[in-house]
């Protein structure tokens, strides 16, 4: 079997894209986001399994890679939101259908083993 290869190189749009979005909660976050700017707060409620620590260093990343923006009122007590840039938009129809991916894979698994 002769496979072609495929040379991945640090600017590759596969590897660009996983860098920004990828790892376990970086979508999550997005996709929480989607529907309206929140809080810290909110955010960690809608995502109950991550850790304080771990969503503030993925919304730092997600800050950096220009995907959300980080709005501070300045009001005391500190008031903070975070909301979807253009940028951070676009990822929403990867989102959508890696999510249609998932439930076409689960039906198909469900069938094949009743």
């Amino acid at each position: 079997m002769n496979h072609d290869i495929i040379k991945l190189t640090a600017r590759c749009p596969i590897r660009t894209t996983l860098e920004m979005i990828g790892g376990k909660w970086k979508l999550l976050i997005l996709f929480q986001l989607a529907k309206a700017p929140l809080r810290l707060s909110e955010l960690k409620r809608q995502i109950p399994d991550i850790s304080e620590k771990m969503l503030i260093q993925e919304l730092k990343s997600l800050v950096e890679n220009h995907l959300v923006q980080r709005i501070n009122f300045g009001e005391v007590p500190p008031r903070v939101e975070y909301e979807l840039t253009e940028k951070g938009k676009a990822a929403l129809p990867l989102i959508e259908e890696m999510r249609n991916f998932a439930i076409k894979y689960e039906a198909a698994e469900n069938s094949s083993t009743e």
